[in-house]
């Protein structure tokens, strides 16, 4: 055979076997993935013949000169049939046993392999990393009990070194284990703490080239000072002093080097180990670590963009700080990867006096709180690095990587949430509480009731300790299973947060009397005559067309009432989505009905002996029955096609 001759006859070989799988895929009325439908008309057209030789062997002798017309159409037929069955029984298999999505294609495989092997080097680096420190054996669970101070302090240091070399993921990691004070030793607190600016700076040859890359220019030029030594380092980037040919003073935050894939590994390694515990594990379940994982993915990506950091400083800047200073960004210097931004003179906050103390407190607190319950907008990380004691003795607020927002309805219910915590009032915090977070079909709001107002009684009472307020409430919220928006969960972490914070700040600070006088002044301030007047007419204004419509619609009723008219008209199906189920349900249903119609009847008639002579030993009641045998297998095909397809939401991601 000759080379033109294979190409055609490879080329319509091709075409065949194109046409199978279009023809499969149409009668299964499922819309399969290419390679997918392609390896099944494959398959298909390999067993075509193996598979039909027993059925055309099985019809006998025939007479290929003159064989009768009808019959020899009904053969081809079926053969057609049978042939166009094949693949479409094969799609059903694997859709049954390797559903769209589950099985990767060839690309995904390759970045999946990929993805196994780097994942596989990180976690080798990773256990090096703390085996390297001495944290091997408490990674076996085998560590040894240290009862003295000498000895949780060392480990300590051990494990703030072990995340210090670990990377951005883990140095985020012990940030915020530092203001957990519930779970950890003070000895870990107080060492975990240093990871908040005792960072390893990097070297100013790979920063140089990120300035150069994300300013447009050298160095030199685009400033008119610029010092090489950070002044402060932290875990995603470090920040140096610098001075703009206009002579003001700035300080420049430029990203470290080469830390986005490392955080994409880390990530992905979180992500992987919560799904794993919340599918193991009832208390992941309970605690929903899938979705805490990836709230905290999305806090690191964001704080990966400096031009993110940017747009939430210049929001929280509007806002009114009382006693608190923020930096301004200098939005034309600002890119993914440096932000530039005014200067605050100060130190850090940790070197405030004892007499300073409460008074910062209560300034970050009043601060806090009139982000999250007045302007909507507040820093989500407050802890002790991201404060500077300014030099007139005042607070200022750095890092504004993660910033939290609040729509009007949820600070108005957060308003009434500590309004009723200052009355105690268990009923009206349970009612504030089901309005900040999904009330749940089947919660026990009485339990719910008696836990707040114990909760109330252990935090609030006068002479109790307010420390670890907070994290009991946080828990209590775990405990009924309430699930908590991510913006209230933002809320939250920043409010465990400051409590740590303020702790460090002025040990013994009345946080429950302070809060009491914030809700003061604020209540003071926005419970006015013109403030309630203006919120009447409001109200009055949003009502006004319905009243106007309402006397009208009232004797319209009562009218109709009256004389024997009243009725009522409710429309059936009046969704087009109600429409498509009914229907969708109905055509099921027919087909099944069809194809097991079909199906009794083919069994009948390959069943019944005799009738008229088709094709050698086959009658023309067998015949028509083979076909209708294949005619019942296809509708039925078509109906475990969707069957099998229907629990996924979509069919986006086919293989």
């Amino acid at each position: 055979m000759d080379l033109p001759t294979q190409l055609l006859l490879g080329a319509f070989t091709l075409l065949m076997i194109l046409g199978l799988a279009t023809a499969a895929q149409r009668l299964l009325g499922v819309r399969f993935g290419r390679l997918r439908t392609f390896l099944a008309a494959l398959v298909a057209f390999g067993l075509a013949q193996p598979l039909l030789e027993p059925i055309l062997s099985s019809i006998g002798p025939v007479d290929r000169e003159h064989p009768p017309a009808a019959p020899a159409l009904g053969i081809l037929l079926l053969i057609v049939m049978s042939v166009v069955l094949i693949p479409m029984v094969i799609l059903v298999i694997a859709e049954a046993l390797a559903p769209p999505g589950s099985v990767p294609g060839p690309l995904e495989l390759i970045r999946s392999v990929r993805g196994r092997v780097s994942r596989s080097r990180r976690y080798s680096q990773i256990t090096r990393i703390a085996i390297r420190h001495g944290l091997g054996p408490y990674l076996r669970g085998r560590g040894e009990r240290l009862e003295d101070r000498s000895g949780k302090v060392r480990l300590a240091r051990s494990l703030r070194e072990a995340l210090d070399d670990g990377g951005v993921t883990f140095v985020k990691l012990g940030q915020v284990l530092s203001t957990r004070r519930d779970l950890l030793p003070a000895e870990f607190v107080e060492e975990l703490g240093r990871l908040q600016d005792q960072v390893a700076p990097a070297p100013w040859e790979q920063i140089e080239p990120v300035l150069k890359a994300e300013l447009g220019g050298p160095v030199e030029e685009v400033f008119a000072e610029f010092g090489r030594t950070p002044l402060a380092t932290a875990s995603i980037g470090q920040v140096h002093t610098a001075r703009l040919h206009t002579g003001e003073s700035v300080v420049v935050k430029v990203r470290r080097p080469g830390i986005r894939s490392m955080v994409a590994k880390d990530l992905d390694i979180v992500r992987r180990l919560a799904a794993t515990l919340e599918s193991r594990t009832r208390w992941g379940r309970s605690l929903g670590l899938r979705d805490l994982a990836e709230g905290f993915a999305t806090a690191i990506r964001e704080e990966l963009d400096f031009r993110v950091e940017a747009a939430n400083m210049a929001a929280v800047a509007a806002s009114n700080g009382g006693g608190v200073t923020y930096p301004a960004p200098i939005s034309a210097m600002c890119t993914e990867r440096v932000l530039v931004m005014g200067r605050l003179s100060g130190r850090p906050v940790t070197t405030a006096t004892p007499e300073q103390g409460p008074g910062l407190a209560r300034d970050l607190l009043a601060c806090l709180l009139r982000q999250i319950l007045v302007e909507g907008v507040f820093h989500a990380d407050p802890h002790p690095g991201n404060l500077m004691l300014l030099e007139d003795g005042t607070l200022g607020l750095l890092d504004f990587g993660s910033v939290g927002r609040l729509d009007g309805s949820v600070r108005s219910a957060l308003q009434r949430f500590l309004l009723a915590m200052n009355r105690q009032d268990p009923l009206g915090v349970t009612d504030a509480l089901l309005e900040v977070v999904p009330r749940p079909e089947d919660i026990d709001e009485a339990a719910l009731e008696r836990a707040l107002g114990q909760f109330m009684a252990r935090h609030l009472a006068p002479g109790m300790d307010s420390v670890q307020l907070f994290t009991d409430l946080f828990k209590i919220v775990s405990a009924y299973g309430l699930s908590i928006p991510p913006e209230v969960a933002a809320v939250f972490r920043a409010l465990a947060t400051l409590e740590g914070t303020l702790v460090r700040l002025s040990p013994g600070f009345d946080l429950i009397g302070e809060a009491r006088a914030f809700a003061g002044r604020h209540l003071a301030e926005r419970i006015t005559p013109e403030t309630i007047k203006e919120s009447v007419t409001q109200e009055l204004a949003a009502l006004l067309p319905m009243l106007r419509r309402l006397p009208r619609r009232v004797e319209r009723i009562a009218s109709a009432a009256e004389h024997g008219r009243f009725t009522m008209n409710v429309r059936l199906l009046a969704d087009d989505r109600d429409r498509g189920y009914v229907t969708g349900l109905l055509h099921q249903v027919l087909l099944t009905v069809l194809g097991a119609t079909a199906g009794v009847m083919a069994v009948i008639l390959l069943g019944t002996a005799g009738g008229p002579p088709a094709l050698g030993n086959t009658s023309l009641f067998q015949l028509i029955g083979y076909n209708l045998l294949v005619i019942a297998a296809i509708l039925v095909l078509r109906v475990l096609a969707v069957i099998f397809r229907r629990p996924r939401a979509s069919d986006d991601h086919q293989s």
